[in-house]
């Protein structure tokens, strides 16, 4: 019965990821940007000395569904839709650089220009800074211009230039806090062809309905475990009874 318990305990182990991931996914159904995490279960036979006859399950976030979601005009300024599979360049909570698809861009009292969770937006040169300005623009390519304070509205002054890139032909993987990493601490370069859409901004593509679906799906898995765990252990007392006769 040992063996039937620790086989039930691995799968219980795979549900509670896939339901992690799947709660995830709900909590994010609004973030703008957010790309729903995938999750794949696959068999793992259970070795020894005699017939692989116990099959045992592993299930983990495998990657992201990078399809696009819906795109709504907002009309702000530096609200930017990223165009086909183009990430922003952004820097993570440990320095290192990540990427994004999360373009509600905002600035703070000290004119660096983040993400709407938080993260600096990286440019060529780090993290974008900006002066004090009337106004504030993007441009389809990534480029920032501002009117300074006081200054001619039909002399625009270019300031930065997002980082822009494509994950085609490289390996990315999403971390815990929604941001794409290059495996190994790497980066991507910059892609000149990425644009941007100003003044929108693209939705989760989380689709509620499949989410609930797969919730109720795993639930019901969590309740057959629990059922062999219950099973087991009858199947156990019986043995135990059994031997206890004289």
């Amino acid at each position: 019965m040992d063996k039937m318990i620790h086989i039930n305990l691995k799968a219980m182990q795979g549900i509670m990821n896939r339901q992690t991931a799947i709660a995830n996914n709900m909590a994010n159904a609004d973030t703008t940007g957010f790309r729903a995490e995938i999750v794949n279960a696959r068999a793992l036979y259970v070795h020894g000395g005699g017939l692989d006859s116990r099959v045992s399950t592993s299930e983990a976030v495998v990657g992201a569904d990078m399809k696009g979601g819906t795109v709504e005009t907002t009309g702000g300024a530096l609200d930017i839709a990223l165009n086909g599979d183009a990430l922003l360049a952004v820097q993570a909570a440990d320095g290192a650089e990540a990427y994004t698809r999360r373009g509600d861009l905002m600035v703070t009292d000290s004119g660096l220009l983040t993400t709407g969770d938080g993260h600096p937006v990286l440019g060529q040169g780090g993290p974008i800074t900006l002066p004090a300005a009337d106004k504030i623009m993007v441009a389809a390519n990534g480029a920032i211009s501002i009117i300074p304070q006081g200054g001619d509205p039909a002399q625009p002054v270019e300031v930065g230039l997002l980082k822009l890139v494509s994950p085609q032909g490289s390996e990315i993987k999403k971390g815990r806090d929604n941001l794409f990493r290059v495996p190994g601490d790497g980066a991507l370069p910059e892609d000149p062809d990425a644009t941007v859409t100003p003044g929108a901004l693209e939705g989760s593509n989380v689709n509620m309905t499949e989410a609930l679906v797969d919730m109720i799906e795993a639930s019901r898995a969590w309740e057959t475990q629990v059922k062999m765990l219950t099973s087991a252990q009858e199947m156990d007392d019986s043995g135990a009874s059994i031997m206890r006769m004289p």
